[in-house]
This record gives structure tokens, C-alpha cells and sequence, in this order.
């Protein structure tokens, strides 16, 4: 196998050369936006709402409060917020963009693509556009797929949103669930950039056989709305807490150590991790595994809940505007969510 050197720091990183030989037009993130709305709901509002408290809530999961999306302010709205920020931040203009990609299970409606309704809003004329939906895991399979239309030099620019309105399909009345989840939406530009590897490996898995862990019963093909359906609450969110932890936590240390095996690193040689933002156990349990210092893992999740699939995009927006990682750092991306999906993600900085 053919070998290359990356560098980082004042270390020589020994990387496969298949990894990342895109016919010399490897993918980077040039830009990213975040938004989350302005109405903050907290553990103590919702011991309002449902038989929990504060203790409960912040005991099992880490979450302290979470932001709410306005009755109409809907999903295609937050992923637009964060993709203007993108735009700006990375100095192009909204008809330079050639394709949107929005990964997200809290469309505005089934169809159109809400990617279509972020089009019109943000002016991207010349755009293709498309919905990918793999739940909490989406952001990192839509960098993924974006990117390889930019090694296939189909496309030049590429827009990549993961955007939620949870509080949509959440059951207001289920205290399990309720307390978990929030509203938001982060976004990234690809491009090719000189001198630069990008996104190195994506190593992303699913699990159709466990697909009852995380589910919306009805609303699709299978369960119509009817008057049944809604007497029932089946319009809402369900979840399997005790199996989803379970399968959570070996689902992303697997991904992330095969995508430590694909580009020959150590974990130590990551200088942020950035997990899934759904519960401070799964992502302890997975740094715990992993061997890596508290210090190398980025958590937020106790201002914004789970976000799905813009759980990870807010975080990485934060953790770039925080000046925490420098161009030519590691950074990985983990996620998992329903379906069962799942993803890690290797990328150069």
C-alpha cells in the first residue's frame, strides 16, 4: 500500500494513502454556521409539565435546558439561519453554492425537500437540492455524501445542514422522552482547498433489525393519519431508553476505532472529539472506552438537549468559533441514532 505523511503539530502521522487519494481534489469544511432559538425551556418549566425534576432530568441525561422553536418557525427556517452564517463566515455567495443537502427527520411537510425550501430562502438559484435522512447520524453521512460530488468533480460547492424542530414530534406528556430533546440547526460549506486532506475517512453503519428502538409510528405509508392514529399518540417520537443507551455507546466506539484503524492513528492524536449530544452517560461511556481525556471531548448537550441530526454541526460550530481547534488539527464527528444508524468521522482541520 502506497503511504503519505500528514502532519500535525510537530508530529509525522503515518496515513494510508487510499484513504484520502481523491485525484488530487480532497474535500474540506471551509465555513460553518449555527442557530438555535431564542426561547430557552428549562428542567424547572418542564417539572411544570410532567412528574420530573431537575435532579431527575440532569442525574440521567446532563441536560440542564433546551431551546424552542416558535410556532412559526420551522425547521427549513433554523437551517437557513445557520446556513447564512456559513455563507458569510465563508466569504462565497449563495449562487456559488451547487448542491444543499438537509439532513433532517423534522421536515417542514414529507414533500417537498425542505433542502428545496432552504434554496429558495437563501437565494442558492443554481443549486440542486435533496432531504438525507438517517436520524442523529445525518450530519455525518451528509458530509459524506457531499462530499464525494466534490471528488467526483461534479460539484464545486456544497452546502451540508443538519436542522431540527423536535419539539414537533415530541410527546409532551411522555416524561421519558419530553425532557430529552431540543430545536436547532448547524451547517457547513465543502469545497476543495489547496494544500489541505479534509475529510479523511467516514466510516458510517446502520441496523434495520433494531429499527424499533427510535421510532414515529405513524405519519408514513405504513400508519396513514387517521383519528385512530392521533387518539393514540402515534405522531410522536417513541423510544427504547435502556436498549438505545446500550446499543449507543458499542455502535460509536466501534465506528470511531475503525476510523482510527482506517487512517492509522491514535486517539490521542485527536485533539477534539465531538460526540452525538443526546445523554453525558452514553458520551462518558464512549470517551471511558475509548481512552481518551475529558479534555479531548466536546459537550454542550446541557444548553441544547439532543438535536438529532443538528446535534453535531451546533457543536462543531461552537467549537470553531471557540477557537478550540487551528487549521490542520484532527478532529473526529460521532453519531448515532435511529434507524439504527451510525457514524464517525476523521477530518483535517
Amino acid at each position: 500500500m502506497f503511504i503519505i505523511f500528514l502532519m500535525t503539530g510537530n508530529k509525522k502521522i503515518r496515513v494510508p494513502r487510499a484513504e484520502f487519494d481523491y485525484k488530487g481534489r480532497p474535500c474540506s469544511i471551509i465555513s460553518v454556521g449555527g442557530y438555535v432559538p431564542e426561547k430557552i425551556l428549562t428542567n424547572a418549566e418542564l417539572e411544570k409539565r410532567v412528574n420530573t425534576s431537575d435532579e431527575w432530568i440532569t442525574t440521567r441525561t446532563g441536560i440542564k435546558e433546551r431551546r424552542i422553536a416558535a410556532k412559526d418557525e420551522f425547521t427549513s427556517d433554523l437551517a437557513t439561519k445557520a446556513a447564512l452564517k456559513a455563507i458569510e463566515r465563508g466569504n462565497i455567495k449563495p449562487e456559488e453554492i451547487d448542491l444543499i443537502i438537509v439532513a433532517t427527520i423534522t421536515p417542514d411537510m414529507p414533500f417537498p425537500a425542505t433542502a428545496c425550501l432552504v434554496q429558495e430562502k437563501i437565494g442558492a438559484k443554481r443549486a440542486a437540492a435533496f432531504d438525507l435522512e438517517a436520524a442523529c447520524s445525518g450530519f455525518i453521512y451528509g458530509l459524506e455524501v457531499g462530499q464525494q460530488f466534490i471528488i467526483s468533480r461534479t460539484f464545486e460547492t456544497v452546502l451540508v445542514i443538519g436542522a431540527e424542530k423536535l419539539s414537533s414530534i415530541v410527546d409532551w406528556e411522555d416524561r421519558n422522552t419530553c425532557v430529552l430533546f431540543g430545536d436547532g440547526a448547524g451547517a457547513a460549506i465543502l469545497r476543495h482547498r489547496e494544500n489541505s486532506h479534509g475529510l479523511l475517512t467516514a466510516c458510517m453503519g446502520s441496523d434495520g433489525g433494531k429499527s424499533n428502538l427510535i421510532v414515529m409510528p405513524a405519519g408514513g405509508s405504513k400508519n396513514p393519519a387517521t383519528i385512530e392514529t392521533v387518539n393514540s399518540r402515534l405522531h410522536y417520537l417513541k423510544m427504547e431508553g435502556r436498549e438505545t443507551f446500550k446499543n449507543a455507546v458499542t455502535a460509536m466506539y466501534t465506528a470511531a476505532n475503525e476510523a482510527l484503524r482506517r487512517c492509522n492513528l491514535d486517539v490521542s492524536q485527536i485533539k477534539c472529539i465531538i460526540p452525538h449530544q443526546a445523554n453525558k452517560r452514553i458520551i462518558e461511556a464512549v470517551r471511558q472506552r475509548l481512552g481518551a481525556s475529558e479534555s479531548q471531548f466536546f459537550v454542550n448537550l446541557q444548553k441544547y438537549g439532543n438535536t438529532s441530526a443538528a446535534s453535531v454541526a451546533i457543536a462543531l460550530d461552537e467549537v470553531v468559533q471557540s477557537g478550540k481547534i487551528n487549521r490542520g488539527d484532527l478532529i473526529m464527528l460521532l453519531a448515532f441514532g435511529a434507524g439504527l444508524t451510525w457514524a464517525a468521522a476523521i477530518i483535517e482541520w
